[in-house]
């Protein structure tokens, strides 16, 4: 049975989507603060987490920047706030979606669906057959092993998110090919995906950060003004 853990100090919203969730025939586990998330997604390994944002002990972006660095569980986080800010700093952090409060039951049910679904797809892209069988992807510095799930620097391990990596092997398959970025969330997110795509952007930025030797001037990541990005080397 698929595993939910619901990570929310408000008891009443945690109880509404415990019996929904329940309904829906999920198996639901629940935390009330950072500590305990953290604790219990170790132990439980679920399948997917909902995640909110003000937490007592540990906040929810610091839970998942810890869970980030351990597992890859989907996480879909809940918020009260409306700044764009917070959703860019979640994204950026690792979390595969984030809805706002208030939100519908119907709405948060069919984004776990869709996340669940985008967690249990194998390559969303599908290479040119000629690229198949490869296995290790280079670009100057950068040395990506598509099967180890490995990104590496100038010979040092990069930490990515399941999302970053999708994105950069998916750009590096198809170096020098210009993909919008309606088309980037529909071969990394997949068709059903629910959020915008401003997702794209920051993911965008999150890895010039990490594989560029200069995130404003990159050789790799390149933008394509009015068009959209594209991976050269």
């Amino acid at each position: 049975m698929t595993k939910i853990m619901i990570v929310d100090d408000d008891k009443n919203i945690t109880d509404v989507l415990k019996y929904n969730l329940v309904k829906e025939n999920y198996s639901v586990a629940t935390a009330e603060d950072g500590v305990e998330a953290l604790e219990l997604a170790r132990k439980e390994k679920p399948s997917l987490i909902l995640l909110d944002i003000m937490l007592p002990k540990l906040d929810g972006f610091e839970v998942c920047r810890i869970l980030r660095k351990e597992m890859s569980v989907p996480i879909l986080m809940l918020t009260a706030k409306t700044e764009e800010v917070d959703k860019v700093i979640g994204l950026e952090l690792g979390a595969d979606d984030y809805i706002t409060k208030p939100f519908s039951v119907r709405e948060l049910l069919a984004r776990i669906r869709a996340t669940l679904r985008r967690s249990q797809r194998i390559e969303p892209q599908t290479p040119a057959p000629e690229k198949a069988v490869a296995t290790v992807l280079k670009a100057g510095s950068i040395e990506v092993d598509v099967t180890g799930h490995r990104v590496l620097r100038n010979g040092v391990m990069l930490k990515l998110s399941p999302k970053e990596f999708d994105l950069l092997v998916f750009l590096m398959r198809n170096r020098g090919q210009v993909f919008n970025r309606e088309h980037l969330v529909e071969k990394v997110w997949g068709y059903d995906y629910a959020g915008t795509a401003r997702t794209v952007d920051v993911h965008i930025r999150s890895l010039r950060q990490k594989i560029e030797d200069a995130p404003r001037c990159p050789e790799h990541l390149i933008t394509i003004h009015g068009f959209g990005y594209k991976f050269e080397g």
